[in-house]
């Protein structure tokens, strides 16, 4: 569905992460059910994750963007902050998702931006808007994760 983009960071995250071998825009390109509905994550920080998606291939039998399409949306870029705000030594896991939707959207791109509500040490909150290309609110959803413990690499 396009091309790739890969999602920028704070240079000290990625080094962070590549110290444990870990590359992280390749880790959050959108995994595979975010790659088959073409969201990209364009800026990625803590405190702000923005991503895109095309409405075309996403929409319901009446050609409007499937609200589960902005759910999966909402819930690539929640977990992308949680992850972020947890670090390396935490994996975020989504328990919880509510996603209100406003209005109708038949073409062009979304844009969603998560921010936080909440960062606690096993919890995170985030809020993520998802407007249309005139900047109209499409959805307001929100995504609490459980960040645990990474598992520990095998001594050897």
């Amino acid at each position: 569905m396009g091309e790739h983009i890969a999602p920028t960071f704070p240079q000290e995250i990625i080094d962070e992460y590549a110290a444990l071998g870990v590359d992280l825009p390749a880790l959050f390109s959108a995994g595979h059910l975010g790659e088959r509905m073409g969201v990209r994550i364009v800026e990625a920080s803590a405190d702000r994750v923005v991503g895109t998606m095309p409405v075309e291939g996403n929409t319901q039998p009446y050609g409007l963007l499937h609200g589960g399409a902005s759910a999966v949306l909402a819930e690539t870029l929640g977990s992308v902050g949680s992850m972020l705000h947890g670090g390396a030594a935490k994996l975020a896991v989504g328990v919880d998702l509510n996603c209100t939707h406003h209005r109708g959207v038949q073409s062009g791109l979304v844009t969603g931006v998560a921010t936080p509500v909440h960062r606690g040490r096993t919890t995170a909150t985030y809020e993520i808007v998802i407007t249309d290309d005139q900047d109209k609110r499409v959805c307001t959803a929100r995504l609490t994760c459980l960040l645990r413990d990474a598992p520990r690499p095998a001594a050897g």
